[in-house]
């Protein structure tokens, strides 16, 4: 419907635009308006807003009333046509594409009329109750002596928390500076544990080489026994199958 809407209303008047914001229901409702008063005034044409922002078979026959002139007026043969002049026409040209941000802007400041106005409207309810309070006060004695040790008292508060305040900062400042010097410190012994470890790294004890032949002998006196283990192992098995057959050939 909004679609029809727009393509209508740039028939009648191609160098005015009335941009198709239907995101919310405020822009819609504007814009169903819009288009209703530029029909009225420029194609004498009377549109029910209420059928068109239904957009059913109601807003359809709405509908028919633009597109019937139109294309009535299409069809039409033989109709002279008057010049007229840029100024004079400039006249009457309906633009709404220029007030629409004024309109926005006019809503917006509607809506907060209203909530300072429901503000204003809460304060003025308690101003009985703040009248007699501020009247009280105000009837009541001034006793400057009274005040006067009452805003040393604040005073000396103030300048206590002030001192207090001052020597956080210190203390900060100072355990500040003596994790620096600690994180400083294990730096320093973190890199020279690391020089260390590449030293040693770098360096072949003396006794390795002995180490490797030992290593290597040792591996080969393993093999050795694994294999004779495993011979032993096997003859053990044969000498037992060996006695099993004589105890049966005796029985």
């Amino acid at each position: 419907i909004s679609e029809l809407l727009h393509a209508s209303f740039r028939r009648y008047e191609p160098q005015t635009d009335i941009p198709p914001d239907i995101e919310t229901e405020q822009d819609r409702v504007f814009f169903i308006k819009a288009v209703a008063q530029f029909m009225a005034t420029k194609a004498h044409i009377k549109l029910n807003t209420k059928k068109l922002y239904q957009a059913d078979g109601y807003a359809v026959k709405e509908l028919l009333k633009v597109t019937s002139v139109l294309y009535g007026a299409m069809n039409t043969k033989g109709v002279e046509r008057t010049d007229v002049s840029e100024e004079d026409s400039s006249k009457f040209k309906f633009d709404l594409g220029s007030k629409i941000a004024d309109l926005k802007a006019a809503r917006q400041l509607a809506s907060e009329i209203t909530s300072k106005g429901a503000s204003l409207y809460d304060l003025l309810g308690k101003e009985v109750e703040l009248r007699e309070a501020r009247t009280e006060s105000i009837a009541r004695p001034l006793e400057i002596n009274e005040a006067e040790k009452m805003v040393k008292i604040a005073i000396d508060c103030v300048l206590e928390q002030v001192q207090k305040t001052k020597d956080m900062l210190s203390n900060v400042a100072l355990d500040e500076a003596n994790l620096e010097a600690k994180i400083e410190k294990r730096k320093l012994e973190l890199e020279r544990s690391q020089k260390r470890l590449q030293t040693l790294q770098s360096v072949r004890p003396a006794f390795m080489d002995e180490y490797e032949k030992i290593e290597e002998q040792l591996q080969k006196q393993y093999s050795s026994y694994l294999e004779k283990f495993h011979n032993l192992t096997y003859l053990e098995q044969l000498l037992d199958d060996h006695h099993r057959t004589e105890q049966e050939m005796f029985e």
